[in-house]
């Protein structure tokens, strides 16, 4: 029957519309087809993953957020409604004895509710194959693990901007680090290998960066490791524009080589305060060697081209460090960022492309409720920095000799900056879009730099 149940299946797929139930019960006996079929399980997980990043780029994150706020806003109205009709001891013994409903677990968006469902039925089927009798089977889980790279070569890796899908990846990595490492290395192979499209080069370069920042489970000695690879293939890419004639800013010629710059300085953002954990010298001397100088000072000027967002804490955090001082390169950049003029519109003043790589950091934030509680314990979240470490950044780690060097980042002048230093850099701020492409374009955010 294989040859004959795989276009059934595909044929009587339900549509993405129909009841959550419909869907949770396909996808789940699809799952288990897959136990009794073994040689279907690539094609039935590939088919199940398509649908289900059909489902993710239907309900972009903003979407997502914006329902729920819209929901929590009603659920406060009815509530202060209900507080009003009724005796304040009468409420509060009904709120004793109330049970909390199922419906909070709820998302407010429909096809996020139905990508809530259907995620949270993959990773239990991930967690099942991978785990006998409660401990991790290695020859189900590389098995399991080769079937869900290829389907993340063929579908995740040439979509753009999907939000939750591609969370299957980091799941199964967290299982064992060997297969973290295992798929850095598949993201490094595509990222430099020059045979590959463009597109793709960049977007493993922006997973590298992310699943470094974000995945609690990859220890800093693997981050160093994946650093020296990075940075020390950006020295050799330097190394061969310096004499040609392509040695200048142009995100169709370097693409790969500026996606490479941001998951660098992205991975030192989330990770620079465990560089330098325990022996401070230590740590210091491992960044200078990284030569992060040679880098912003190049003529392909990265600064220029990354999110502003991730340049802004790259440039206070190696600031503060003394390993560079990127804000004379900033302000140059920024003076060449004319505003253009719309036609048509009444001549609107519109901000030029933010975010020119179109890039997007694919392990931002996962915020579906139920599939999220499975995700959150290996996560790295972004910390609020306190009004200490927003001092502490400012401050230079050695002093200068003249007053001027001893501070000139941001004398006093912290209103502009709070919103750049506490805010994650994040690809799906809402309030500015670039023109070109509003998928995954940051808030377009002012950048300071020393008077």
């Amino acid at each position: 029957t294989p040859q004959f149940l795989m276009p059934i299946l595909v044929e009587f797929f339900p549509f993405i519309n129909k009841s959550e139930r419909t869907l949770e019960c396909y996808v789940h006996n699809l799952l288990r087809v897959t136990v009794y079929l073994p040689t279907l399980r690539l094609q039935i997980l590939e088919l199940i993953i398509e649908k289900l990043l059909k489902l993710d780029v239907s309900t972009p994150q903003q979407d997502i957020e914006d329902a729920e706020e819209t929901a929590n806003n009603c659920a406060i109205e009815e509530k202060s409604t209900e507080e009003g009709l009724f005796d304040m001891e009468e409420d509060e013994d009904r709120k004793g004895n109330k049970v909390v409903s199922p419906g909070i677990e709820r998302m407010a968006h429909p096809l996020a509710e139905r990508l809530d469902i259907l995620m949270t039925i993959l990773f239990s089927y991930i967690k099942d194959v991978c785990h006998v009798d409660g401990k991790l089977d290695i020859s189900n889980t590389k098995d399991l693990y080769r079937d869900l790279v290829s389907v993340f070569d063929k579908l995740i890796l040439p979509t753009h901007a999907s939000c939750h899908v591609q969370y299957f990846m980091f799941y199964i990595c967290s299982f064992k680090l060997g297969l973290a490492e295992a798929f850095l290395d598949h993201l490094w192979k595509k990222l430099q290998d020059p045979n590959n499209p463009s597109v793709i080069r960049q977007t493993a370069g922006s997973y590298i960066g992310s699943f470094l920042a974000r995945a609690k489970f990859i220890p800093i000695v693997t981050v160093k490791a994946c650093l020296d690879l990075l940075v020390n293939w950006l020295h050799k890419y330097i190394d061969n524009q310096d004499t040609g004639a392509n040695a200048y800013c142009d995100v169709a010629l370097h693409g790969p080589f500026y996606s490479t710059c941001q998951a660098v300085f992205y991975t030192l953002i989330f990770r620079h305060k465990q560089l330098l954990d325990g022996n401070l010298r230590k740590g210091l001397s491992y960044l200078q060697s990284l030569n992060f100088e040679r880098i912003v000072m190049c003529q392909l000027n990265p600064l220029k081209i990354c999110i502003p967002s991730v340049v802004n804490l790259f440039a206070a955090i190696t600031r503060k460090y003394q390993l560079v001082f990127c804000y004379t390169i900033i302000e140059r950049n920024n003076r060449q960022f004319i505003p253009v003029v719309r036609s048509g519109t009444g001549g609107d003043l519109v901000q030029t492309c933010t975010n020119p790589l179109d890039s997007f950091f694919p392990f931002d934030p996962y915020i579906l409720k139920r599939s999220k509680k499975t995700i959150d314990p290996m996560y790295q979240f972004w910390e609020e920095l306190s009004a200490e470490d927003l001092e502490n950044l400012k401050k230079p780690i050695k002093k200068g000799t003249s007053e001027d060097e001893d501070d000139d980042f941001l004398k006093g002048e912290t209103p502009q900056n709070d919103g750049v230093v506490e805010i994650a850099p994040n690809s799906y701020e809402s309030n500015t879009r670039s023109p070109v492409s509003s998928i995954g374009s940051p808030a377009d955010c002012y950048v300071p730099y020393p008077l």
